[in-house]
């Protein structure tokens, strides 16, 4: 059952071109966000759709197909985990983030 703890897949659009950083250490990062949608009527009769946007992180082998392959609007699948780290902004304000960290990465589209 360990397999199944702090798993996290999704299937969706890239909302903007990757962000890659490199580091003095030789270590590779790329951020990105993906768009997810569902699709449903409601009560009414309506058809509703609703879209949540998720911030992605990840390191090494998977940064670099990531630079290499993934622009703006590609479709593409995610496996990883979820994560929350905090911050203090340049104002002194605690900021809050969630994250998946990428593990694996399926390039969906053309």
């Amino acid at each position: 059952m360990n397999a199944l703890r702090n798993k996290v897949q999704l299937i969706g659009n890239v909302g903007n071109d990757p962000e890659i950083k490199n580091f003095d250490n030789g270590k590779k990062n790329a951020q990105l966000t993906i768009a997810t949608h569902e699709r449903y009527t409601n009560d009414k009769g309506e058809k509703v759709e609703q879209t949540e946007w998720h911030r992605v992180i990840a390191w090494g082998k998977t940064a670099e197909l990531i630079e290499k392959y993934v622009v703006k609007g590609k479709e593409i699948a995610v496996e990883g985990k979820l994560t929350h780290r905090s911050y203090d902004d340049k104002n002194g304000e605690k900021r809050y983030v969630t994250e998946v960290v990428v593990n694996e990465i399926l390039l969906l589209s053309k």
